[in-house]
């Protein structure tokens, strides 16, 4: 949709909604027209406050203040609602990157595509051949949330998208982002969260997490016994006080928090990207009027570190003097006079990022693209814009064509009055009746064709890689114990594992159909998808399960003498551990055969329904309808035996394993308590293949068809 020459950015935060209404005055450069911050009737983390009855009051005192209607309009979902992941792609022609970012974006956003609103930005950095595409995605219901209630006061948005990239596109605009810009750390810190945004020549990076002004709230609630809206009002006035070392005293806690929090996404960042040089830090958000908060975050980050004081590009005049706050005392600040647009909005500018970099948006100023309006809004609007056109052309064709029709409504009405052979109205009836008749009977209908039966004789046909994928997952766990022996020199912890550190709880895995139109190579050929679940009793486990389990399938994607290609899905599924009896035995926990323990069956990722064709008849809890859920300790047929027990996803085949021959678990020899539960998936992709002839001599109907992999011409 094109952009109109003005344009309002709003962002609806916990504390205030913040708004920007910008003019394209030519040549890529815009200029400020107007500006509101309006603070809700009550802060949004307020206990027991109605947040949406809050924000719909604020938007219309907003509405009824300030003219929409002839404005792009471009509103934010927090950092916090949203979903935004990086992945390198693959060197392909720029034809072919949506579809590999659209195979991405199924494999990282936590949810099915058909239930997101999603868009992606590929970055190119500068002497390297590497592209890499940020996806952005939100749930449908958020927007849909967001958009009635921009609806129920009369506004209609043109454009949806992220708070974290709105800020990025606005500092990208007002500082001049390019190859030659220094590295920079941008840390937003609103309300309820924050917002970490790294830019680097060509590129951006983002992570958001749970800590914010709120918490700084809450820490004054507890040390000074305050209500909740008085120790809101002692912060934001803490700096014009004599009190301003004893509320940063009070607060510091939040402050060590905020800084590691900051420490810990640099370090991730710069794990991932070695050759990064990031030299500079810059606060956005009104948390940052704190005091002290910029001498402590320099102390601990080892960098400079800057806010936003000003905006240098759209006219906002000079800043407003306030004292410096690296002493964390005393600080005064001016009185701002509300008819004074350019003082308010320097003012203001340290809250106003975010809208400004919606704004940019609206006008087509913004470095990174993200709409996550839903396509369907977006055309309604568009029709709803051009209807007046189409009546005004539908009269003026009207009023042309009236002398055309008389004859056509004349001989129509001739033709209505004579009456039809009776021999037509017969045929017509028989016909109507025998198509019922076929319908009824279910001919008529243009289902698929039913492909289980040729899935299940591509399993039987192939079942020889499934001793090789068993030694995969037996190496995987043999590779995480071996790494668990040295990981607390690695988290500089004292700690030894007294047994496995990494022990199985269930196996699942499907056939996967060949999809033979795919822009993704080994998309075109047969698959298996493997979905282990374990826990994991070492600290840090999050981390421990990327080092170790993520690694052997990234370094093992692709081997010699191996006949298919690991996909492996980065999105490791975590779940905090029930320490409650996690000593208990392996045979209290899992469900058995014939009974025995049925009623203790760990629970995977993929919990759902429970199954009644366990073997044995016993009940396997969690396992997800359709799929094949194998636990330590139930006896069940080994791959070579080709074994088939029931349906996948859309008519695609699983096979049982057993995954006592991968890592068996006897009751007793666990090491400690689970500290972390993980589930991770990875596919396997068959090379093409070519089945092998017999030995000769072999009887007939021999080994070729056999599933050990004796005789599979590359089997493991």
């Amino acid at each position: 949709m094109a952009s109109s020459g003005t344009s309002w950015g709003i962002e609806i935060g916990a504390y205030a909604l913040k708004a920007i209404k910008l003019e394209a005055t030519g040549d890529g450069k815009c200029k400020v027209v107007d500006h509101a911050i309006i603070p809700h009737a009550k802060v949004l983390s307020t206990p027991g406050v109605d947040a949406n009855d809050v924000v719909r009051l604020t938007l219309g005192q907003f509405n009824s203040q300030y003219d929409t209607s002839k404005s792009s309009l471009v509103v934010s979902i927090p950092g916090h609602s949203s979903f935004a992941r990086f992945a390198k792609l693959p060197p392909v022609e720029p034809k072919k990157v949506p579809g590999i970012v659209k195979f991405e974006a199924a494999q990282q956003i936590p949810f099915p595509l058909e239930q997101v609103e999603w868009d992606y930005q590929t970055f190119i950095t500068p002497d390297s051949p590497d592209i890499e595409a940020g996806i952005f995605a939100v749930t449908k219901e958020r927007v849909a949330e967001k958009l009635a209630m921009l609806s129920d006061v009369g506004l209609t948005p043109t454009h949806v998208a992220l708070g974290p990239i709105a800020v990025y596109n606005a500092l990208a605009y007002d500082l001049d982002f390019d190859n030659t810009s220094p590295g920079t750390i941008i840390v937003d810190v609103g309300t309820t969260s924050t917002d970490l945004v790294v830019a680097t020549p060509g590129r951006m990076w983002v992570r958001t997490f749970p800590l914010g002004g709120h918490q700084f709230t809450e820490a004054l609630v507890s040390q000074f016994q305050l209500s909740y809206p008085k120790a809101e009002k002692l912060k934001r006035e803490a700096q014009d006080t004599k009190h301003a070392r004893q509320v940063f005293q009070a607060m510091r806690p939040v402050f060590t928090d905020l800084a590691q929090d900051i420490q810990r996404s640099i370090g991730y960042f710069q794990s991932i990207n070695k050759d990064a040089a990031l030299t500079r830090v810059i606060g956005v958000g009104n948390t940052f009027r704190l005091p002290g908060l910029r001498k402590y975050l320099k102390q601990q980050l080892g960098m400079d570190i800057y806010r936003v004081e000003q905006f240098k590009k759209i006219g906002s005049g000079a800043a407003v003097a306030n004292s410096d706050d690296d002493e964390g005392g005393e600080q005064t600040q001016a009185i701002i006079d509300p008819n004074d647009k350019a003082a308010s909005l320097a003012h203001g500018s340290l809250e106003l990022v975010s809208a400004y970099g919606l704004a940019l948006q609206g006008l087509g100023l913004n470095a990174v693209s993200c709409n996550l309006m839903p396509v369907e809004v977006t055309r309604k609007a568009m029709w709803k814009g051009k209807t007046k056109w189409f009546l005004g052309a539908a009269g003026v064709a009207l009023a042309a064509s009236a002398v055309l029709m008389v004859g056509p409504v004349q001989a129509h009405f001739a033709s209505s009055a004579a009456v039809p052979d009776p021999s037509i109205q017969q045929a017509l009836n028989l016909a109507k009746q025998i198509k019922g008749q076929a319908e009824e009977a279910g001919v008529t209908k243009s289902d698929g064709a039913d492909l289980k039966a040729a899935n299940l004789l591509k399993l039987q046909d192939r079942a020889w890689v499934y001793p090789q994928l068993t030694k995969d997952i037996q190496d995987i766990f043999a590779y995480a114990n071996e790494r668990a022996q040295t990981w607390g020199s690695v988290i500089g912890q004292e700690w030894k594992p007294t047994g496995p550190a990494v022990s199985l709880t269930a196996v699942e895995d499907f056939f996967v159909a060949p999809s033979p139109d795919s822009e993704i190579e080994h998309r075109k050929f047969p698959g298996v998808e493997i979905t282990v679940a374990a826990d994991l009793r070492v600290p840090e486990a999050r981390r421990f399960a990327t080092e170790t389990i993520a690694r052997w399938l990234r370094d093992n994607a692709t081997r010699e003498g191996v006949d298919y290609v690991l996909v492996f899905n980065p999105a490791l599924e975590m779940k905090a551990a029930d320490t409650t009896g996690a000593q208990a035995s392996a045979a209290n926990n899992l469900a058995l055969p014939g009974g025995a323990g049925g009623g203790g069956g760990r629970e995977t990722a993929a919990s759902g329904r429970g199954r009644d064709d366990a073997p044995g008849g016993a009940r396997t809890p969690g396992a997800a309808p359709g799929r094949n859920q194998r636990t330590p300790g139930g006896r069940q047929p080994a791959p070579s035996q080709g074994r088939i027990t029931g349906e996948g996803p859309s008519g695609n085949v699983s096979e049982t394993t057993s995954p006592d021959a991968m890592a068996p678990l006897a009751a007793g020899d666990m090491g400690g308590p689970v500290l972390g539960r993980v589930t991770f998936r990875f596919t396997a992709f068959l090379k093409p293949y070519v089945k092998p002839a017999p030995a000769e001599g072999a009887a007939e109907g021999g080994a070729a068809g056999g599933a050990g992999g004796a005789n599979s011409g590359g089997g493991s």
